[in-house]
């Protein structure tokens, strides 16, 4: 049964302040952790309530046992539906990591090499232009580490208010290739890009015939049990849960609807799930045997620790002082002794992160379903540094607690 809460109007905010019954703080959470997450708990709500955020989730779990969550706000203002644990975020980049999953099982099957030149599987980029040498050099190794030269935004140019979301088609992206070029030497630095991540769910297509998502739905999400993970377009029988998301501007917030269409980039950012199912992914990773024994098929453990491996400096945002690297699709974050690998999201008005210590089994996960935009006015949400301050925060209380 789900835990009563309690709501008030703040201002323009709601706030949803859950009362969380046992086994939430468990009694075999490490000593000092009650006191620690305590000081997450403020913050997460504090901030969020600050910012204008909608809604939002914050969960920390350790092998097998939740051992904390909260919930604020509403997964839809219109009609009051409170966030819950069954409400479905949309995951933006996260996918990601998934997609840097589905490489690695084509390379464990001997259908694919990471050093192999992109363009033996997609012929069609033979035409951007690379002032560095030939464009052979960039290898799917260079896709999976964001080092491949090639542009950070899926479009070349300025968006538009009547443009798709993102292209529909591939054929949309073969047509800007005479357009595109390599800003740097691959190899030689980072430089995130999202083409890069859309070439790599295009080669799992032409090496196994299946769309991305069934291949990912096939090979991955059913095997760890992800039952209410799905790409792009909500089901009917879930759109019950799936969670708005918002803008803020003046003060304001404004829906941005239900569901929208990744197009030919859903490998890139298309996947929605509720919690639940990503602290399924997040055991699967952190080596919970609970998991990983029913879904041993998915990757063997060495090629997931392969990805791990720090690759590539990245450079810091301004102001944050957790030092990052990017490995095979996934980032490892370091703050003093300790090291997380994990990814963040942001697309529409969705901003999500997760942080993973395989050392330990202890991982968190976050998502808000709000951003603020520029406009003249109020100060807008700041929820980007919300969840570098999350981040940093867990990094710096509660992760040491189980090392």
């Amino acid at each position: 049964m789900r835990a009563p809460f309690r709501t008030g109007y703040i201002g323009r905010t709601v706030l949803l302040t859950t009362v969380l019954t046992a086994p939430t703080l468990t009694a075999q959470a490490p000593a000092g952790f009650d006191a620690a997450w305590s000081r997450v708990r403020t913050q997460f709500h504090d901030r969020l309530r600050e910012e204008g955020v909608v809604g939002g989730s914050l969960w920390f779990v350790h092998d097998d046992r939740v051992l904390a969550r909260e919930f604020f706000g509403f997964a839809e203002l219109a009609s009051e539906r409170a966030v819950d644990e069954y409400t479905i975020y949309h995951w933006a980049s996260i996918t990601k990591t998934f997609t840097g999953v589905a490489i690695m099982q084509l390379r464990d099957r001997g259908l694919l090499r990471l050093d192999d030149p992109v363009v033996d599987y997609l012929p069609e980029l033979q035409g951007v232009h690379d002032p560095f040498g030939s464009v052979r050099d960039i290898t799917i190794r260079h896709l999976l580490s964001h080092s491949s030269g090639f542009r950070g935004p899926t479009w070349p140019w300025g968006g538009e208010p009547w443009h798709p979301h993102e292209p529909t088609a591939w054929e949309q992206l073969v047509a800007m290739v005479p357009y595109t070029r390599i800003h740097f030497r691959p190899g030689s630095r980072f430089g995130y890009s999202n083409p890069g991540i859309i070439f790599l769910g295009r080669i799992i297509e032409m090496l196994t015939g299946d769309d991305y998502e069934v291949y990912v739905d096939k090979n991955i999400l059913k095997p760890l049990g992800m039952y209410r993970s799905y790409f792009d377009r909500t089901p009917y029988h879930l759109l019950p849960y799936r969670s708005n998301n918002y803008y803020v501007e003046d003060g304001v917030p404004a829906a941005n609807g239900l569901d929208f269409d990744t197009g030919i980039t859903v490998s890139n950012g298309g996947l929605n799930a509720p919690i639940t199912d990503m602290v399924t992914y997040l055991r699967w990773l952190a080596g919970d045997s609970a998991v990983m024994e029913p879904a041993a098929g998915v990757l063997r453990r060495s090629s997931l620790e392969e990805m791990w491996m720090p690759r590539v400096p990245v450079p810091a945002e301004p102001g944050d002082s957790v030092a990052e690297s990017v490995g095979l699709a996934f980032f490892t974050a370091r703050l003093g002794s300790i090291e997380v690998i994990g990814h963040t999201g942001e697309q529409k008005a969705f901003l999500s992160f997760f942080s993973v210590d395989p050392t330990s089994g202890a991982a968190a996960i976050a998502a808000l379903n709000t951003l603020g935009i520029s406009s003249a006015g109020p100060p807008v949400p700041n929820t980007r540094r919300i969840r570098a301050e999350l981040r940093a925060l867990l990094l710096i209380d509660v992760f040491p607690l189980f090392r």
